[in-house]
């Protein structure tokens, strides 16, 4: 099943005549892998559409003639694009100021700086022995960040050497 051209450029150009879109995306497995550059730049858009094709996709002239940017999830075929539209809105709309509790959370997550996060540990400092590393309970801000500097390179290292290439 293809989808056909005449339903989705109505509605594409009907929405366009309201406003103006920064981006018209395509979820496709052959787009642009999604990354958090990726996110970061979306996250600054004002509005954007998605659109989801469903089993072999959309008439190819919707891809040369409306869409902007095509987006992968991974190298790996769904039924639809729905569920990569849900991550890729998902990724996005957590870096727009205001959605998360604290707005500087998501600059130190996983990849905003191609190093995966350092480990994260709660209280209590001790449980069945397994202890919390100790310069997390200095208070000495500059070696607790620097430890996490270490850690994120080291885990990066070992689980994803491919992002420090």
């Amino acid at each position: 099943m293809v989808m056909s051209i005449e339903p989705i450029a109505v509605i594409i150009e009907k929405l366009k005549a309201e406003r103006d879109y920064d981006e018209i995306i395509y979820m496709t497995p052959d787009g642009e892998l999604l990354e958090q550059a990726i996110c970061n730049d979306l996250s600054l858009c004002k509005n954007m559409i998605i659109l989801c094709g469903h089993y072999k996709g959309v008439d190819e002239r919707v891809r040369e003639h409306y869409i902007t940017k095509e987006v992968s999830i991974g190298s790996y075929v769904l039924s639809g694009g729905e569920l990569g539209a849900a991550v890729l809105v998902d990724s996005v709309v957590r870096l727009i100021p205001g959605v998360l509790n604290d707005e500087t959370s998501a600059l130190t997550d996983s990849f905003q700086d191609r190093l995966l996060s350092p480990p994260v540990y709660t209280r209590p400092p001790e449980y069945r022995g397994w202890k919390v590393p100790e310069v997390l309970l200095s208070g000495d801000f500059p070696k607790i960040e620097a430890w996490r500097e270490k850690k994120a390179f080291e885990r990066t290292q070992v689980r994803r050497p491919d992002l420090l290439d």
